[in-house]
């Protein structure tokens, strides 16, 4: 009884902890956001606008985005702002941030969730496989694959997919989300969540087959790490004594690596996860562009050829905060997986 209620109170210290850090690493990261945006030169509202409105609505949208104020007063709006959800309205667009967000968020969530399912799927059967059979035919594919396709720029692997799989071959669509052929109801914005709540299987596989290429583009492109971090961490769980002592029970080669060594061969997996999110989030910037897939990543390129700087502000905060919240979540899962990173 008082061993449980140890190990309980220590997973709840635990986590009260990484909650009560979050919102301090949180805030760190805005005010470097902020400064960040504010040393750059020149003037942002001058910049997006350009020749195309007055002088007098120039200074108009300098008032009104607030860039005539001292930088303290800058700095308070915007930190209160973002406590409020409201992340700033674009100098280029009627629309606000939160608005933007609302709308190209879908988007970008369903990319970088099949890609990371793909990601994580392909990593953990090859990097066992491979750890299973070291140095042999699969484990030297596995290694050489992850070095290739990890090196390899996802822009490059976008276009390379295009040219073969829709291009040449045909098989499937070149880019966006949805066919235009296709009139369709979207209710919540994930679209095979629609497909399957509004039973149009129609527009649930046309969806599939937009996202397809990009998120296997994407996917692959992360899934290198995952297969090198997974054969490392089996290859170490597979020499430790209680395999070794599985093994001289007699328990099978399979069973073993399954469901003894696979465990714990995957908590560090976990952590890498996390990180590796930040990573995708800058992957599927570059994989919406080259696919003209309609998510936050295409706009947040558009505001910087546009030069609205508010706008770049506000998304990237928005992205700041997601990759906060998935480190929590992932200190929280590794809390309750291994015991030993509670202390």
């Amino acid at each position: 009884m008082v061993a449980t209620r140890a190990r309980s109170g220590s997973l709840r210290a635990y986590v009260l902890g990484r909650l009560a850090f979050a919102p301090v690493f949180l805030f760190l990261l805005l005010t470097l956001l902020f400064l960040l945006l504010r040393v750059m030169p020149g003037d942002p509202v001058a910049a997006a606008l350009g020749d195309r409105v007055s002088a007098e609505q120039l200074d108009a949208r300098r008032e009104a985005a607030g860039i005539n104020d001292p930088i303290l007063v800058q700095y308070g709006r915007y930190m209160g702002g973002v406590l409020q959800g409201d992340l700033g309205t674009p100098v280029t667009d009627p629309r606000s941030v939160s608005r933007i967000v609302i709308d190209r968020f879908p988007a970008t969530f369903e990319l970088t969730m099949f890609a990371m399912l793909l990601a994580v799927g392909i990593g953990v059967l090859a990097g066992a496989v491979g750890a299973r059979f070291r140095d042999g035919p699969l484990d030297v594919g596995g290694r050489l694959f992850a070095i290739l396709i990890y090196a390899a720029p996802v822009f490059w692997l976008g276009i390379l997919a295009q040219l073969l799989f829709a291009n040449r071959w045909g098989l499937l669509p070149t880019g966006n989300r949805m066919s235009a052929r296709i009139s369709y109801e979207a209710p919540t914005g994930f679209y095979l969540l629609d497909g399957f709540l509004t039973r149009d299987w129609t527009f649930l596989w046309t969806a599939f087959q937009h996202l397809l290429m990009p998120g296997l583009t994407l996917g692959l492109v992360i899934s290198g790490v995952f297969i090198r971090m997974v054969r490392v961490n089996m290859l170490q769980t597979l020499r430790s004594d209680y395999v070794e002592a599985a093994h001289a029970r007699g328990i099978g080669g399979r069973r073993v690596l399954f469901r003894h060594a696979f465990k714990n061969a995957l908590v560090p997996v976990v952590t890498i996860m996390g990180l590796q999110f930040a990573l995708l989030l800058g992957g599927a910037i570059l994989t919406e562009t080259t696919f003209s897939w309609p998510g936050l990543g295409t706009a947040l390129v558009g505001f910087i050829n546009r030069r609205d700087y508010v706008a770049v502000q506000g998304i990237v905060t928005f992205f700041a905060i997601m990759v906060v919240s998935v480190s929590l979540l992932i200190d929280i899962i590794n809390g309750l997986l291994d015991p030993r990173v509670r202390y």
